[in-house]
């Protein structure tokens, strides 16, 4: 049975995405993710101004005057999130979980796509693949997806990018449109994820905290890793640490974007405590003029 938080939360989060889905990103999300290409659809007599290179000829010969090929766009996709459920993931200082910005923007995204007749699926990991949601239409489905990020209990703690990854490969046949939702919190995963680019449209959906960038300075902090469970203690209050922890978290962030751009992933950066409309907009803005 799930609990009436979760139930309560579904819906919320069902409401706020639909209307923003119906508001701002259908047009949005059409525009930027691409058919797989023109199907025939009908021959229609020639108007001024069509395409001679579109003219049937074997259509206008039998009647004796021009007919024009028509295509539509093949607009049906499947999007794939493959999310990063491990333990970092219940960690934040802004209100809510990074798991639970993960449910929403997921939901966005799964709602704009079933708008659209797109398919969408889920694939949950940790150091494994905890759950595996073969991707299928329609609301109801979308449902199922939102309650699993939010209600699902791993099994696992650690997180491994290139089980996840390895396992899309596998699981999924044609190319799809795969968000990997994490903080990138990993390494090896490199190799993984220049394979899997380079079959699926691959965009990474890097999520963080304030409090993993910069440390207010409040005096002493117990820090800890929340999928190893070491503990340290830090002096926050102490000007030359503050620094060094900004810096790292900086370096870190640069590493990953320099890692995205070697193997051609989109990245969208998305934060705890701050308009996530925003990165995502922009994101499709850019990627549809370059696709343009």
């Amino acid at each position: 049975m799930i609990p009436k938080e979760i139930k309560d939360k579904i819906r919320r989060i069902e409401i706020h995405s639909r209307r923003l889905v119906n508001e701002v990103f259908s047009g949005e999300y059409h525009s930027t993710f691409k058919g797989r290409g023109m199907e025939f659809e009908e021959v229609r007599e020639y108007q001024p101004g069509d395409d001679i290179r579109l003219i049937d000829w074997n259509v206008t010969a039998r009647t004796g005057a021009p007919f024009v090929k028509k295509f539509r766009e093949e607009r049906e996709l499947t999007l794939v999130f493959l999310v990063d459920v491990s333990a970092s993931g219940r960690f934040g200082t802004a209100g809510k979980w990074k798991s639970e910005t993960a449910a929403e923007v997921c939901a966005i995204l799964a709602f704009a796509a079933a708008f659209n007749n797109d398919k969408t699926g889920l694939i949950l990991f940790t150091g494994q693949v905890e759950r595996f949601v073969p991707p299928a239409k329609g609301k109801s489905h979308v449902l199922r997806q939102i309650r699993e990020l939010l209600y699902f209990s791993p099994q696992g703690k650690k997180t491994s990018l290139a089980v996840g990854l390895e396992y899309v490969l596998k699981a999924l046949k044609r190319r799809s449109i795969v968000f990997i939702v994490s903080d990138f919190i990993d390494s090896g995963w490199e190799r993984a994820l220049s394979v899997a680019a380079r079959k699926h449209d691959v965009i990474a959906l890097v999520l963080s905290d304030p409090r993993e960038e910069e440390l207010p300075p409040v005096g002493l902090v117990a820090l800890e890793d929340a999928e190893t469970g070491k503990r340290v203690v830090v002096d926050a209050a102490d000007f030359q640490f503050r620094r060094i922890y900004k810096g790292r978290a900086r370096a870190f962030r640069a590493n990953l974007e320099r890692t995205f751009r070697r193997y051609q992933t989109d990245f969208i950066p998305i934060q705890n405590g701050r308009p996530y409309l925003i990165p995502l907009m922009k994101f499709f803005k850019e990627r549809e003029r370059r696709f343009r």
